[in-house]
């Protein structure tokens, strides 16, 4: 190897280094050559060292370049990092190299050198039978050429952002928020959790378009309340199950058809698939790198839990027979959050909705092709993380998952602060302590007071933003009570949070957020255990966009892009980075396809070729926002792009998916296949409410807060403040007391009296 390079690489493959001569200047080029791959890659790297390796500084970009000749179009020019406390690590792959007979230049952008980072090397990396041969390789700092942001607000403002309450109201009782692939953004309720529209027959969506401000109702065929949605590669919403009883006294509990739908943008109606082969009230639904859809988890039609896997086809556009589909008779439970990862398995955060974790670490990696799981170890109080929020973290390329807060509706703690931090690309992955939530103020019935202890939320949602960091807001401290006023701001660079601007608006269960394409966040929804619903919608302004002018993306050669492809833009000003964000499909604190995907960049002047990754797993098939931001973390407002499936790679000249040995050493449990079972055994009182009293949409809690003494007039009381009103008794039972006159009434005159 010539001086200051070094051979790299790993996997099954026979490949040979040399030097050759014919070189783009000098005696002397490098070329790698790969003759049989099963797996794996080779490259030539500058060597990771003090002595060969640039020098670099953090928050600053490099241009870098070389020429280069290749026989396949598998190569890929791959960025590594050195971390002043980690040591060296693998930072991104910069760009996928197309096929050249002859000398050809490539040049590429870093991204901003990460805090902590003193040295930079890289290379080419071949990753297909072929070869690829280089030379004259450079890297020059990038100047810095945009002013200071110039505050648009008020200081207050500027700093924490503002959020702004519609004067227009949600017009239906939504916990399912689709943004669609036109710029709207589909609403669903289904009967809104009313037993009153269920009966009646009354199912409900809405479509809201931002831009004017308008809602148009749309007839919806079934009830959709708490099912599983995700947008397929072509822009339409696939929705899964939904409810088809409400619980009874004495008898069973939610129950959860098999139907499933699809919902159209152009013509904004509803049309009916082939059903599902067990019923899901509540699932998952996460969309994999060739476009099919996999399901999890969630209540049957009898209301115990479904441990049947379900698999959409994007190839036959429609649900597989089950013996089509692997499955492991595992129950995930309600809304388990599955993330996909770069080599195509799957990621259980431990996120879910109702009680307990699953058994064991309370975090899991699945491979679907191998048909097991390994427990991942690390998740702090992975009994406490109902309604928890996860996100993989910008960029998707890093494979970083955070997951933030939590409870639990069946013992009703406080809800907590705790956050993890999982690093996926080390050989083992595990969790570690991430810096507690910021706490903000809680409305324990006599108005909002400060949060104490570890008092921190459930019910959160985690917003994606443009400029590479996360908003999390929303929320509520016990089950379905007691809403928490608190928003802040992640900072994957620093792992930091910066408290911002609350939502005014309670936002605790069936409450979402989302990202809108012009850069601000929407909320909506709230359900609390008295049934009633805040249908008022808030608006945040995060401070990006009060630092002056925003960058304008003033044209998009192609909206139709290829994975490994370049796509040209032009800006009407320099940028700093640019990439793809999925649109938000979210529900119950849920959206396991959010992510944000870098686009490096080359440039020249405003006209700006970005580079896609050749990998499907880090942007699965479909429509995405595109993003320019500056060197202020201002962003443009969004393009539409598609990023075509599976069919746009039959081309012998387009790039296979540049995979990595992430996660290759698991050393947690490993679990095989159970026995084939029908159903596990749940609960009928899973959603942690007793329906002994009041109608199906009031949820008095099965176990009240800690606070509350175990009285009757101290759990009266609890429930009068929380403004529950009439509670009916039904059926003869009275397991909370709230009745001890046996007048069918609870908390009447005469139970405060008996006390």
């Amino acid at each position: 190897m010539p001086y200051c390079w070094e051979k790299s690489g790993w996997g099954d493959n026979d490949f040979t280094f040399s030097t050759v001569a014919g070189a783009h200047s000098g005696t002397k080029a490098m070329k790698v050559e790969l003759t049989r791959r099963v797996e794996g890659d080779r490259k030539a790297l500058i060597t990771e060292s003090a002595t060969c390796a640039p020098p670099v500084t953090p928050g600053k970009q490099y241009d870098l370049g070389l020429w280069y000749k290749s026989t396949t179009p598998d190569t890929s020019l791959t960025l590594f990092r050195h971390d002043a406390t980690a040591g060296w690590q693998y930072w991104t792959d910069l760009k996928t190299l197309e096929i050249a007979g002859s000398w050809t230049q490539a040049t590429v952008r870093t991204p901003a050198v990460p805090a902590g980072t003193d040295r930079i090397t890289w290379g080419v990396s071949v990753y297909g039978t072929g070869s690829a041969t280089t030379d004259d390789y450079t890297m020059e700092q990038v100047a810095d050429t945009l002013p200071p942001a110039t505050c648009t607000g008020t200081a207050e403002q500027c700093a924490n952002g503002k959020w702004d309450v519609l004067p227009t109201q949600n017009p239906v009782r939504s916990m399912h928020s689709v943004v669609l692939n036109n710029g709207k953004v589909l609403l669903i309720a289904g009967s809104g959790n009313s037993e009153e529209q269920f009966n009646a027959g009354t199912f409900t969506s809405a479509v809201y378009d931002p831009v004017a401000g308008t809602y148009k109702t749309i007839p919806t065929p079934k009830d959709m309340f708490c099912s599983g949605h995700v947008q397929l590669q072509d822009g339409r919403v696939l929705v899964m199950s939904g409810n088809k009883a409400f619980p009874v006294v004495g008898g069973h509990g939610y129950e959860g058809y098999k139907d499933s739908y699809i919902f159209d943008p152009v013509t904004e109606t509803y049309s009916k698939t082939n059903d599902m082969n067990d019923g899901h009230w509540y699932p998952s639904a996460t969309e994999l790198g060739n476009g099919d859809i996999i399901s999890f988890g969630g209540l049957r039609e009898d209301s115990t839990g479904s441990v049947t896997a379900e698999l959409w086809s994007d190839d036959e556009q429609k649900w597989l027979p089950l013996w089509q589909v692997n499955q492991t008779w595992s129950y995930w439970g309600l809304y388990p959050s599955m993330i996909l990862m770069q080599d195509g398995r799957l990621f259980y955060s431990g996120s879910h909705v109702f009680g307990n974790g699953t058994p064991g670490t309370g975090s899991a990696i699945y491979d679907y092709d191998a048909n097991v799981m390994t427990a991942v170890p690390g998740l702090q109080n992975k009994d406490e993380r109902d309604q928890s929020a996860s996100v993989l973290l910008p960029p998707a390329q890093d494979q970083k998952v955070l997951t933030i807060g939590g409870g639990n509706i069946d013992s009703n703690p406080d809800a907590n602060r705790l956050t993890d931090i999982i690093d996926l690309k080390t050989a083992n992955p595990a969790y570690t302590v991430g810096p507690p939530l910021p706490q903000g103020t809680v409305d324990l019935g006599a108005g909002p007071v400060a949060e104490t202890g570890n008092q921190g939320k459930m019910y959160l949602s985690a917003v994606l933003l443009p400029d590479g960091k996360v908003l999390e807001t929303g929320g509520a401290l016990h089950n379905r009570a007691n809403p928490v006023y608190e928003s802040s701001i992640f900072d994957p660079a620093t792992s930091t949070f910066d408290p911002v601007a609350p939502d005014p608006e309670e936002r605790g269960y069936h409450s979402s957020a989302f990202l809108l394409p012009d850069g601000r966040v929407m909320t909506t929804g709230d359900n609390p255990g008295n049934g009633t619903w805040n249908h008022d919608v808030s608006i945040y302004t995060p401070p990006y966009l009060l630092k002056g002018a925003r960058p304008t993306i003033t044209s998009v050669i192609d909206n139709e892009w290829v994975y490994g492809d370049t796509q040209r833009i032009t800006t009407d000003r320099p940028i700093a980075k640019a990439e793809l964000i999925r649109p938000a499909a979210v529900t119950h604190s849920s959206d396991p396809n959010q992510r944000f995907v870098d686009l490096p960049l080359s440039v020249d002047g405003n006209n700006v070729d970005l580079n896609v990754t050749s990998n499907p797993n880090l942007a699965p098939p479909g429509w995405y926002m595109l993003f320019a931001v500056d060197a202020n973390g201002v962003p443009s407002v969004a393009k539409w792009v598609h990023l075509q499936g599976p069919s746009a790679l039959a081309a012998e000249s387009t790039a296979d998916a540049h995979v990595h040995s992430f996660a290759d050493s698991l050393q947690g449990a490993v679990t095989e296949p159970g026995e084939k079972r029908t159903s596990q055994k749940v609960s009928p009182t899973i959603s942690g409410c007793d329906r002994h009293y009041g109608s199906i949409n009031v949820c008095v809690p099965t176990v009240f807060p800690d606070e509350v003494k175990k009285t009757t007039a101290a759990r009266c009381a609890w429930l009068k403040t929380n403004d529950y009103g009439l509670l009916k008794i039904n059926g003869k039972d009275d397991p909370l007391k709230l009745d001890p006159s046996k007048d069918g009434v609870a908390c009447g005159a005469k139970d405060l009296k008996r006390r």
